[in-house]
């Protein structure tokens, strides 16, 4: 039985975030959410737009009365965008994991630029990860904030 769950974000609420590479700083941020993102076979440009204006509007800042009543936008905050293509993992069986649910990283690298260029066009200032690349991300989770996302 194949699973395909399609279009994964994990979110965190941070109090900031950054990524390096080779040694050098790409991405920074302060207060925002840090959103890995995660490509199966069979997601779309269509798709992964939702899951963008899913994350921008998803509530998971305090409000005055410290509910979770805000969304990025509201709260001032800042989106840093990762490729991550291990959030497809099939755990299913066995004790190593198969990213056969994992769309193939040609496509995935197209779907992750254009998921990047309809964010910048739709929010100003978003930071990116660089894809396939070996990332070391820096982070202070608020909250701590983490949810799972699926569309």
């Amino acid at each position: 039985m194949e699973r395909f769950i399609n279009m994964i974000a994990l979110l965190q609420r941070v109090n900031f975030a950054d990524i390096t590479v080779d040694g050098s700083c790409i991405a920074s941020m302060k207060n925002g959410v840090l959103a890995f993102i995660a490509f199966e076979k069979g997601d779309t440009a269509e798709k992964s737009r939702r899951m963008l204006d899913r994350i921008l509007k998803y509530r998971i800042f305090s409000d005055s009365e410290g509910k979770m009543n805000l969304n990025v936008n509201e709260a001032g905050g800042n989106l840093m965008l990762v490729s991550q293509f291990t959030l497809a993992a099939n755990t299913d069986r066995g004790n190593r994991p198969s990213f056969d649910p994992a769309m193939p990283p040609q496509e995935a690298r197209q779907m992750y630029d254009e998921l990047v260029a309809y964010a910048r066009s739709v929010k100003p200032g978003v930071q990116t990860g660089e894809f396939s690349a070996d990332m070391k991300i820096r982070l202070e989770n608020d909250g701590p904030v983490t949810i799972s996302l699926h569309i």
